[in-house]
């Protein structure tokens, strides 16, 4: 069982509602949860303005209904999950550290950033900045995963340091940007400047994406780690190609503006 909030209220603004988060839901009533302030704007409002709860409070939070509008939903979250039937507005899941975060629709820009641990998986498409640091920041993800199984826009990984990005579609400009460390799987088309500033860490392709003029070619080989993470994507919903597990890749070093440690690595077919 979870506990269920139902969406009765559509906001007429975005609604800030850091408070959905099993971590500041615990020990409390029902009544208590629906007394928790939220933003509609610049008011201060009740989460029971718009919606009613029910069901279990055992650390699940089960979301329904058109939210949208809705920010900072599992914003410092580090345990239990948080399920949405729809789809889920910017910041979801900002500096996570722990837990599950399912989205079934869509997702608005800056889903999961500076996140520390637990998993997203969204089942439709994200926006920009998937896994970023926010402006000004040198740190982004730092740990866990994002799997998206449709699309993603620009920035995806930006300053990432650790942790796994997977997408299933295609990606924006810039996947990778100036990112320290950690890896990126995408499996349709990729953008351009893919890996623009990365220091070290793994983008892998399924596609060849334009190379920048500060990538090497390296060699030509079947790297046998990216066996077990192909099987768990797979086990995780992803329709990947079953050759790929047995193919050889191109691996490419960069980005040499910076220390040139980074690598791109995109499937030959062969």
């Amino acid at each position: 069982m979870a506990l269920i909030l139902k969406l009765h209220t559509q906001p007429d603004v975005p609604l800030e509602a850091d408070c959905i988060c099993p971590d500041k839901f615990a020990q409390l009533s029902l009544q208590q949860v629906e007394q928790l302030p939220v933003f509609h704007g610049n008011r201060q409002v009740a989460l029971g303005d718009f919606f009613h709860c029910s069901g279990d409070n055992d650390g699940h939070i089960q979301i329904e209904g058109d939210i949208s509008k809705l920010k900072h939903i599992g914003s410092m979250m580090s345990f239990g999950s948080i399920r949405i039937s729809g789809s889920v507005g910017v910041h979801t899941g900002a500096a996570m550290s722990g837990g599950e975060i399912i989205i079934e629709g869509d997702a608005d820009d800056w889903l999961g950033p500076e996140m520390l641990g637990g998993r997203i998986v969204v089942k439709g498409n994200a926006g920009h900045m998937v896994g970023s640091g926010y402006r000004g920041s040198t740190v982004g993800m730092q740990g866990g995963e994002i799997l998206v199984l449709g699309n993603v826009k620009n920035e995806t990984g930006h300053v990432m340091r650790r942790g796994l990005i997977a997408v299933n579609g295609n990606a924006g400009d810039f996947t990778g940007v100036n990112m320290l460390a950690g890896n990126i799987f995408v499996f349709g088309e990729m953008g351009i400047r893919t890996g623009a500033g990365m220091k070290r860490g793994s983008i892998v392709s399924q596609t060849e994406p334009q190379m920048l003029p500060t990538f090497s070619y390296a060699c030509r080989y079947r790297p046998v780690f990216l066996t077990h993470y192909l099987s768990y994507l797979v086990e995780s919903g992803f329709s990947i190609d079953p050759d790929m597990t047995r193919g050889e890749f191109e691996r490419w070093c960069g980005d040499s503006v910076e220390l040139n440690r980074g690598e791109i690595l995109f499937y030959t077919g062969k």
